[in-house]
């Protein structure tokens, strides 16, 4: 078990946590009302979707409760400090993934098709809180915490579950000449989820 409480079998989990909790954490005195690539959220809203999906996942596979508020539809008014918000979160998904079964055939998620092999499933959940680490990362003039070695299986993760959610989760791909900016997985996972690499607020 490693110090966040997921099992040795989903490291990519593990990586993408530590990738939203180091965006978070590093986030300036002041930057919190900032832009972000997803247009129409500052990274206050960007941080509580992003706990909110977690919390989805924990549901989904627990049972339990999941969040306070629509994530597609965050506040942007925190009641509490953003590790507040975000550690709880963090701990129910790890915590859930911890207790799943690996030889099962599938398991809930909180996305379409309800249902997904566990190694896809947690796949759904760290891609979801890797991209929003590179969300906040470059809102807030930080380096971006999300490596080529992260992107890869992320990308393959991405092209097996994003299609149906992205009318409502992700901005229609970028090619090559629209994204434009960098090579490597990092950039073509980028774009694939709609977003330029070279984005800046």
């Amino acid at each position: 078990m490693s110090e966040h409480g997921t099992k040795a079998a989903w490291p990519l989990l593990d990586s993408a946590h530590a990738a939203l909790r180091t965006a978070v954490l590093g986030v300036p005195d002041g930057h919190w009302e900032r832009p972000t690539p997803c247009a129409e959220w500052n990274v206050t809203q960007v941080l509580q979707h992003a706990a909110g999906d977690q919390l989805g996942y924990a549901s989904a596979l627990t049972g339990g409760p999941g969040p306070a508020e629509n994530p597609f539809a965050p506040s942007g008014k925190l009641t509490d400090s953003p590790e507040a918000l975000l550690e709880p979160a963090l701990a129910a998904a790890a915590g859930a993934w911890a207790r799943v079964d690996e030889t099962a055939q599938e398991v809930r998620v909180p996305i379409p098709p309800g249902t997904l092999p566990p190694a896809l499933g947690v796949g759904a959940c760290a891609l979801d809180a890797a991209v929003h680490a590179w969300d906040i990362a470059v809102a807030t003039g930080q380096r971006p915490p999300l490596s080529d070695e992260l992107a890869a299986p992320l990308l393959d993760v991405a092209r097996q579950i994003i299609e149906p959610i992205r009318a409502f989760a992700f901005a229609p791909a970028l090619g090559p000449e629209a994204g434009g900016e960098g090579r490597g997985e990092t950039s073509e996972l980028l774009r694939y989820l709609g977003r330029r690499p070279a984005w800046t607020p």
